[in-house]
């Protein structure tokens, strides 16, 4: 058994891990901890888990775990490591976008290796500190990586994607709240969404030089999710672009490529990307589906820590969608 502290156990990503966590057999949580909700039970953030843990928010870190999951906002990673210690055995995965880019990788000496394991694997089985990627961009880079591969993106690209609204965090804001949210759909940060690097940069380690990406965000009408659609040019045949794929994710041991239409119900409360590809002319039309809490942040920090530290890599997260 490993100890496990988690930084930031409140929030929607926290909330995932913990579930995650307590269930995984080769792993005990030895802290959760949050500087605003020290002393108070994990139950009273997540209601779910009443009755099912007896762990209370601590204001203590505990800096000899042997790994540690960093649950905070965009920039407060950052400040977290160079304000705290761990021993030189913890290894830490961190799930905001401080580090992802290759020009934010080191800090303080800790080297981060992007954590996209269908990617990256043996990068991370060898790593220390994890970044794990950011949800818009697994689904995306799913969804274009065996092309990427095959030096098939000469042309623009263009992605078009929905998330729910778990994606936008915890805390309340305008387009969160459900007088707005409900019986709506709007798009955000059209071609400059903060994910573009990180998906940039993996593209490129495949394929030099690729086809620009546009890529339009939007906000759904539903709780968790992504489903992502990209479009681009291909010459070849449906049947060699699902070869092409088929061979790139053989080993993924949670990438599914099927030639059946998918939605978001096959996936949402797993930590599974399916991808489903269609052929109209000369164009390539690539779909992915996740659920952005999980495969898109908690559940694929999971599988990197089983990567990490030699455990199967679906420990603990052989969850059930919620098809009905």
């Amino acid at each position: 058994m490993i100890k496990a502290g988690i930084i930031g156990g409140s929030g929607y990503t926290g909330g995932e891990l913990i579930r995650i966590l307590l269930n995984h057999p080769e792993v005990t949580i030895d802290f959760v901890y949050s500087t605003t909700r020290a002393g108070k039970q994990v139950s009273g953030a997540h209601p779910d888990l009443l009755g099912v843990t007896d762990l209370v928010f601590t204001g203590e870190v505990n800096k000899d775990v042997d790994v540690v999951f960093l649950c905070l906002g965009h920039g407060n990673s950052t400040k977290f490591i160079t304000e705290n210690e761990f021993s030189e055995t913890t290894r830490i995965i961190d799930l905001s976008n401080d580090f992802r880019l290759a020009a934010d990788a080191v800090i303080n000496d800790k080297t981060f290796v992007y954590g996209l394991p269908e990617l990256r694997k043996e990068a991370i089985k060898k790593a220390k500190y994890i970044a794990n990627p950011g949800c818009f961009a697994t689904a995306i880079q799913l969804a274009l990586l065996p092309l990427a591969k095959a030096n098939l993106l000469n042309q623009a690209v263009h992605v078009n994607a929905v998330t729910g609204s778990t994606g936008a965090g915890v805390s309340l804001s305008p387009t969160s709240h459900f007088s707005w949210r409900n019986n709506n759909v709007s798009w955000y940060k059209p071609f400059t969404h903060q994910h573009l690097g990180e998906i940039n940069e993996s593209l490129q380690s495949l394929q030099p030089h690729t086809g620009e990406l546009f890529f339009l965000p939007n906000r759904g009408d539903f709780t968790r999710g992504i489903l992502a659609t990209a479009y681009t040019h291909f010459e070849g045949s449906l049947e060699e672009a699902y070869e092409l794929y088929n061979d790139f994710y053989k080993d993924a041991a949670f990438t599914q490529v099927t030639e059946n239409e998918i939605n978001l119900k096959q996936v949402v409360n797993t930590n599974q990307c399916h991808v489903h590809l269609h052929k109209h002319n000369d164009t390539l039309l690539i779909t992915s589906a996740i659920d952005n809490l999980l495969k898109g942040a908690s559940g694929q920090a999971v599988h990197n820590m089983n990567l990490i530290f030699g455990f199967k890599e679906t420990e603990g997260l052989q969850l059930k969608a919620g098809v009905f």
